[in-house]
């Protein structure tokens, strides 16, 4: 299969989703994982196979659980690499206690296509933290470290796959935002506890079903793992209506369902419930961080901004160098659309985008500056400085006299009048690009921002 070539073109596929009872050795639970994937490898027309969270293993206690962790370009995933070559699968390794030089391990969901490569890697956001006492206690948050940024869906031969993992499940706010970002299938591996498995499961996969009006696929951990441990099972296949149509029971197994992407168009043609959202009344924020590429160009009136130039994106914004800065660590923050030249131009979600990017770039550059000060200003229309008929956010990290002394508030006409001397004053395009170099890396480094 051509590498994006991605949804079949009958728009039906067929997925296995596989249901384990891993307990801490390794090399018994890759040989259970590799005997239900050559099973559905033999049932022609499966796409893809989808395995649950800690598929790896699962440890007898917390320092097992951190002591056995793996890396990703590791030996043992290099197993279910070769897997997905060899049966011409694409593998979705729904959760693995993923070794970080740094700390606790992240547990990370990796997508694996039929030529063995990555085509998605998904950490865990929300991390199950449990204490009922005399019937379970489970805390994650002492031998994992929890994800840190949202991912868009991913295309694959079976559709547009959002990614989860098990206790992601109960925060249906995940769910809408791989919706409202194109989703067409939901992902849950999971490894739920008996006591919260009976009361919740099923009631939670099928309200995700229901409310994102998707395909929801939900491998599971199951049995007894150790003295401490264990799983729910029931692994499930849910429809975009609210109907399971796939299941597992109790045991170590697999079972099979169909997708169909014409009956998800139909159900939200049918019940268009995400065109009836009051947006005037409510809206959901989803704090994305974008890739850049330095070839992308981006709109700024009647200018174009260089990729090369920017040093954050957002979803609806993006921050970029000045080409004339007023002080040290002058930067801009603009929309990404088209045609918005004042503040009333922009929606409810950009403008939330557009004041939250903000002030992630005010914190930065006040870091970087040294200074614990900064004039943020909108120049919103032609009599009041704006020069450039696209709505953009000055910051500028301010200190004690830096013009020279007197009043602080002279930097209003100095912006008002700083174009007309753009021929003397404008930077290279080098330089330019060297400090938006210098702000990503701050951003890689403090990721939470």
């Amino acid at each position: 299969m051509a590498a994006s070539s991605v949804v079949s073109a009958g728009r039906r596929s067929l997925i296995a989703v596989c249901q384990l009872s891993v307990q801490h050795d390794l090399n018994d639970n890759f040989r259970r994982s590799a005997q239900l994937i050559e099973r559905a490898a033999n049932n022609r027309g499966c796409k893809m196979v989808f395995l649950p969270e800690c598929f790896d293993f699962i440890g007898r206690n917390k320092e097992e659980q951190i002591d056995q962790a793996i890396e990703a370009d590791g030996q043992y995933i290099t197993q279910f690499r070769e897997l997905a070559k060899r049966y011409g699968l694409w593998l979705a390794l729904g959760g693995f206690h993923n070794k970080q030089a740094d700390g606790l391990p992240l547990n990370t969901y990796l997508l694996i296509d039929s030529s063995g490569q990555t085509r998605a890697s998904y950490d865990k956001l929300h991390l199950f933290d449990l204490d009922l006492p005399g019937k379970v206690r489970l805390m994650e948050s002492e031998f994992s470290r929890k994800g840190k940024k949202l991912h868009l869906p991913v295309d694959t031969p079976i559709g547009r796959l959002g990614m989860g993992i098990c206790y992601d499940l109960r925060f249906a706010e995940l769910s809408l935002f791989n919706r409202l970002r194109g989703a067409q299938i939901l992902s849950f591996p999971s490894s739920f506890t008996v006591t919260t498995g009976l009361a919740h499961w099923e009631a939670l996969l099928r309200a995700r079903a229901i409310e994102t009006q998707c395909y929801i696929v939900a491998p599971a951990q199951t049995g007894k793992h150790n003295d401490k441990r264990s799983s729910y099972g029931h692994s499930m296949v849910v429809d975009p209506w609210g109907a399971i149509i796939a299941q597992c029971s109790e045991r170590e197994d697999l079972c099979f369902a169909e997708l169909d992407l014409d009956y998800v168009d139909e159900i939200r043609r049918n019940q268009p419930v995400f065109e009836h959202r009051r947006s005037d009344l409510y809206s959901l924020y989803f704090n994305e961080k974008r890739e850049i590429n330095d070839s992308d160009l981006f709109p700024f009136g009647h200018l174009k901004i260089d990729g090369s130039q920017c040093f954050y994106k957002s979803a609806h914004c993006y921050a970029f160098v000045n080409l004339m800065p007023l002080l040290p660590g002058h930067v801009l923050i603009s929309p990404l659309k088209e045609g918005l030249k004042r503040l009333t131009d922009l929606d409810d979600q950009t403008t939330a985008d557009l004041f939250i990017l903000t002030k992630k770039v005010e914190k930065m550059v006040c870091q970087i500056y040294q200074t614990n000060c900064a004039t943020v200003c909108v120049q919103d229309g032609e009599h009041a400085g704006q020069t450039v008929e696209h709505v953009h956010v000055h910051i500028i990290p301010r200190k004690k006299g830096d013009f020279g002394g007197g009043d602080p508030d002279q930097i209003y006409s100095k912006l008002q009048n700083h174009d007309a001397k753009l021929d003397k004053e404008k930077r290279s395009p080098k330089e330019m690009a060297e400090e938006a170099i210098f702000y990503r890396k701050w951003f890689e480094e403090n990721l939470e921002v």
